[in-house]
């Protein structure tokens, strides 16, 4: 089952994908793709429906980020070997875990913008895993029942605030239109395999990041276990797993992007986004 969130930004209503690809709109079955409803009793209750007799969403519609009510978004930093190499880093030996502000995240195909006094924004084509039931100290073995689903994230970086500047990342992780989401959440029964995804990423066309979830250090089980051990995670928190090799601080010389660029990126079965890059005002 795929959810989305389509309408302005910050006045979403919730919807669903129909087996033919039209987005149907769920306003009024339920307040939104949020809290309870990612439960498996709430997943169950949309799986139930008809989706042919709701409403076609307007055609055109923006979609939103796929979830609602974020509580917290946790980021995954150096968790693909290749990746860590291209940017002359150690493979961790614990998941290296950083927040990105909730104010980032934004609809997957809201522009990219670039904030002032950037030189150095780059992109991450990244596995999102949603969070469905609360998660406290939970075992790898039963991690993935706490899952609703996965969806596809751009976590967009500037790396001169976020490595060149004093203090932690989050500040080059968390400015505005820095998380694209969805357009998607792929239910967790869609995807047998969350370690079997295809994923890549182009600029103006170009491929940049081609790379499989097969890859990850830290599995998507491992994750949600181990964060839990930290925190209590909440329905409808998000964690990016980390991203593949191939971005612009690993080029040599570095890419970085620029006003007028067209990213796409995609990850197999979650669906693909596509975002101008413009310059913040």
């Amino acid at each position: 089952m795929k959810l989305l969130r389509w309408g302005p930004a910050g006045a979403e209503r919730p919807g669903m994908l129909d087996e033919a690809g039209v987005a149907r709109d769920l306003t009024g079955l339920v307040p939104d793709i949020a809290g309870a409803v990612l439960s498996d009793a709430g997943l169950a209750m949309l799986r139930a429906l008809d989706p042919a007799a709701l409403p076609a969403v307007p055609e055109g519609a923006r979609l939103g980020p796929c979830v609602g009510g974020i509580g917290k978004c946790i980021c995954i930093g150096l968790n693909y070997s290749d990746h860590a190499a291209e940017t002359g880093a150690q493979v961790p030996p614990e998941p290296i875990a950083f927040m990105k502000a909730t104010s980032a995240i934004c609809g997957p195909d809201d522009p990219i913008v670039i904030p002032r006094g950037s030189q150095k924004t780059d992109w991450e084509v990244e596995l999102a895993v949603v969070i469905g039931t609360r998660a406290k100290y939970v075992s790898e073995a039963d991690a993935l029942a706490h899952v609703a689903g996965y969806a596809v994230m751009n976590d967009v970086s500037e790396r001169a605030f976020q490595i060149e500047r004093a203090g932690q990342w989050t500040k080059g992780k968390s400015c505005d239109n820095f998380g694209q989401l969805g357009p998607w959440l792929v239910t967790r029964d869609a995807v047998p395999d969350p370690q079997a995804l295809d994923m890549w990423l182009t600029v103006n066309g170009q491929t940049m990041q081609k790379g499989s979830t097969r890859t990850m250090v830290y599995g998507v089980a491992h994750l949600v276990s181990y964060l839990s051990q930290f925190f209590t995670l909440h329905p409808g928190d998000v964690i990016s797993t980390g991203t593949p090799p191939g971005v612009g601080m690993g080029m040599k010389p570095p890419r970085w992007l620029a006003p007028g660029d067209v990213v796409e990126l995609g990850i197999s079965g979650l669906g693909q986004q596509r975002q101008r890059v413009i310059a913040d005002a």
